[in-house]
């Protein structure tokens, strides 16, 4: 299992309906509105990380409002 945190910038005042839509796709564990350079932290799974990238590019960033995505995958060191 592949895990990541997704960090995403929205345009202006889409933030919480972008996260609200995030959070309704498969493998999408966690979406959540932030302050600062992003505007929403996702959490997501995924079999492996061809099945992450399948997610983050023809899913979530295929909802309406998003501007940029930046892929964090998580490590066990």
């Amino acid at each position: 299992m592949v895990q990541a945190y997704i960090l995403i910038q929205t345009e202006v005042g889409k933030a919480a309906s972008v996260a609200a839509e995030i959070s309704g796709i498969p493998g999408v564990t966690q979406a959540e509105d932030v302050t600062g350079p992003y505007d929403i932290i996702v959490r997501a799974e995924a079999r492996n990380v061809d099945e992450l990238g399948k997610l983050v590019v023809a899913q979530i960033q295929g909802v309406e409002g998003i501007t940029r995505t930046l892929t964090c995958p998580i490590v066990h060191i």
